[in-house]
């Protein structure tokens, strides 16, 4: 369920529609790239949702790897046998988003944070996100999250103007 929302949710995604081009298989590959990504996060326990999978959070703690070894090692065949060639592309985008990723500070990472198309616009999403913020400011640590959809933007602004001192 967690994964299916996030297929949906980044269905039309600027970087995640274009990266899986072709929309007839689109919902399926971001599935089973979804589904690694949530696997390797589950023991951390940082892997919100709403009761209904309306909209859920994965989070990475500090010092913990976004993808475990054995996670990481089926990556490349997953995206290499769904996108053929343009799996290249692909691991330049994911190479740049790690590059771009700070290092001098311990955080928290939002890998992930979605709504089911079904339920956008009704703040699911980022009453869930300001649930997390309240969990991390409990444990005094920061937060990272970087988007791919410049529309996301002031949303993630406006909940972290509603938890004072975050930064995200």
């Amino acid at each position: 369920m967690i994964a299916s929302t996030l297929a949906e949710a980044f269905f039309l995604d600027p970087v995640w529609g274009w990266a899986f081009g072709d929309t007839a298989h689109r919902k399926a590959q971001h599935e089973d790239w979804f589904r690694l990504l949530i696997h390797s996060a589950l023991p951390y326990q940082w892997v919100w949702t709403t009761p209904g999978y309306e909209a859920t959070t994965v989070w990475v703690p500090p010092g913990r790897p976004e993808l475990n070894e054995a996670d990481e090692a089926l990556l490349g065949p997953l995206l290499e046998e769904s996108l053929g060639a343009r799996a290249e592309l692909v691991f330049e985008v994911f190479d740049r988003f790690e590059a771009a990723h700070p290092r001098t500070q311990d955080h928290y990472y939002l890998s992930l944070l979605g709504t089911h198309t079904a339920h956008r616009g009704a703040g699911i999403g980022m009453r869930l996100l300001a649930d997390n913020l309240v969990r991390l400011d409990a444990l005094r640590v920061p937060a990272y999250l970087e988007s791919t959809n410049p529309a996301n933007l002031r949303r993630y602004e406006s909940v972290v103007s509603l938890s004072a001192g975050r930064s995200i």
